[in-house]
């Protein structure tokens, strides 16, 4: 249930979810009718291995669902009801071979039939769609979606589309005058609606059909090999081109919502008009800019370029990468290893601050959303808000940057010792996971690329300064003590510091490899004062 005070808010926030779960509202002001539940879709195309565009678009269409059902709420704050459909549109036909699988020889074998029905080159799954839709379950799974998977396969296969497909042969015309319009002369003549299987190769084919008898679903085409062929479209026999399936899945499903990516844009107003030419309508829907590689490039499944949702995985946090997600689906995000540090700790950072927050800026804030993803308790703020690291990840890299890329969890956990008095893994579960995280991040990317320099001599200088401050302070100084002789040392006019960034730049460089750290009295209390002192011993025997 939720609260009078959340409900108004929702209703009034600017935040990107809410105002599409505003739009979306305005659509069923009375509700959907029937009292169906509002119908909310995200499309995966099966024929590479899932990647973070593809998990984003169910993150993003989760986040307008959670906010809808505060939106369209009862007046004693039921949640309006809701659903959310990920669709595979397994029965399409591979068009070419990714280069990110193995047994590339097998897939060529296999060209242009259904992706259903071709065999899993991993040797896993009963399909090549199979094993591309167990990946995509599995780590939807992983972060507790809340959604019913429905193949393309079963709904041709078993006749549940036969009526919507019905509903595409009757219209077959009217469908033909929205599309050849649209298309190059060359694929125009081609063209046609239903793409019928063939009974001889098991290809889906591109080739021109006539509709026989649209009740009975009989239509005719030319086989690959030039014999006439008179078959039914329906119960598995024929798959429907890219935009006419959108639309008639609309239709047939009763989609409410559906967003997509910009390369998109033009399906989208094609399917539309083809939903009304079925006697449906549109969805309301959001289009978002795509992710770019690390290069500026489009991510591409087909390329296997961008990040795998493991490699995301292996250095950050679950809730990073929603966080990641979450502003500004309009503007493209370049998307790689070097993005998850910030990430990670912004994320705390926005979590820490939601109890703090007016109600208007909780609804804005990402971390109050993806909390609400895993909590539907209606709770205010939801379960976690304010939870906080005690470590940042940022300071957890210097840290294990400093161990060395042989350092072990155990060794990691032994030196936080020093800036936490509580050390039981059970009460600091995330941390806990993040040491883990922070070993991988620092073997396969930082320790490869620190080199410690020797100082100038004003930075010598000043180090030995540092040095003898630290043999007078106690063990357990805090952070903000020790900050605070870090920081007079480098105003000393003596050192010749012309500010306090060049200072700062000294230390990193020389005591840890790197051109940027973290706060350094927060690194000296979690690395310890002796240690500290050693590596400016260290640095000074260069």
């Amino acid at each position: 249930m939720f609260s009078t005070d959340l409900i108004a808010a929702a209703r009034k926030s600017k935040a990107w979810p809410f105002q599409e779960a505003q739009r979306l509202a305005k659509r069923y002001p009375q509700g959907k009718p029937g009292g169906k539940p509002v119908l909310f879709e995200t499309g995966y195309g099966p024929s590479g291995l899932p990647h973070i565009g593809t998990f984003q678009e169910v993150l993003r269409t989760t986040l307008v669902r959670k906010a809808y059902e505060i939106v369209a709420a009862s007046d004693d704050g039921t949640p309006a009801a809701t659903r959310l459909v990920a669709f595979s549109d397994d029965m399409d036909g591979l068009r070419k071979v990714p280069d990110n699988v193995p047994n590339k020889a097998l897939l060529e074998e296999n060209l242009h039939k259904p992706l259903s029905r071709i065999p899993d080159p991993f040797e896993k799954y009963e399909s090549f769609a199979a094993h591309n839709n167990a990946m995509l379950r599995e780590f939807l799974d992983r972060f507790d979606f809340e959604y019913e998977f429905i193949a393309a396969s079963d709904k041709y296969n078993s006749g549940a589309f036969d009526d919507a497909l019905r509903g595409v042969l009757r219209n077959n015309q009217a469908i033909l005058d929205i599309m050849l319009p649209t298309l190059r002369a060359e694929r125009a003549a081609t063209y046609s609606p239903i793409m019928p299987i063939s009974p001889k190769t098991g290809h889906v084919l591109q080739v021109p059909v006539e509709v026989v008898d649209a009740d009975e679903g009989i239509v005719r085409f030319t086989d690959s090999d030039g014999e006439v062929i008179e078959q039914s479209a329906l119960s598995g026999m024929a798959k429907l081109q890219w935009k006419v399936d959108f639309a008639m899945r609309w239709v047939a499903l009763g989609v409410d919502y559906e967003m997509y990516g910009k390369d998109l844009t033009d399906t989208g107003v094609q399917s539309g008009k083809i939903a009304r030419v079925l006697g449906g309508q549109k969805p309301e829907g959001l289009i978002y800019e795509l992710f770019l590689d690390e290069k500026g490039e489009k991510i591409s499944k087909s390329k296997g370029n961008g990040l795998t949702i493991e490699e995301w995985l292996t250095y950050g946090s679950e809730e990073s990468l929603g966080f990641y997600i979450f502003p500004n689906p309009k503007s493209a995000k370049q998307l790689h290893v070097g993005v998850i540090p910030r990430a990670v700790d912004d994320y705390w950072q926005f979590r820490e601050r939601i109890p703090e927050q007016d109600l208007d800026k909780q609804l804005g804030n990402p971390a109050w959303n993806l909390l609400r993803v895993k909590d539907s308790s209606g709770s205010q703020p939801p379960i976690g808000a304010g939870d906080s690291l005690p470590v940042t990840y940022g300071l957890l890299l210097n840290l294990v940057g400093v161990l060395g890329a042989e350092a072990t969890h155990q060794q990691v956990w032994a030196y936080l010792g020093n800036y936490m008095h509580d050390m039981d893994p059970d009460d600091h579960p995330d941390l806990f996971r993040l040491v883990e995280k922070a070993l991988a991040y620092n073997r396969d990317f930082i320790a490869p690329t620190l080199v410690k320099r020797a100082p100038e001599a004003n930075e010598a200088e000043a180090l030995k300064a540092l040095d003898a401050k630290l043999a007078e302070v106690p063990a357990d100084m805090a952070a903000e003590d020790l900050q605070t002789i870090v920081y007079e040392i480098g105003k000393d006019e003596a050192f010749g510091f012309e500010n306090l960034r060049d200072w700062f730049k000294a230390l990193y460089e020389t005591l840890l490899g790197s051109s940027q750290g973290p706060r350094m009295g927060s690194f000296i209390a979690l690395y310890g004062v002796e240690n500290t002192r050693k590596l400016i011993a260290e640095a000074l025997a260069r």
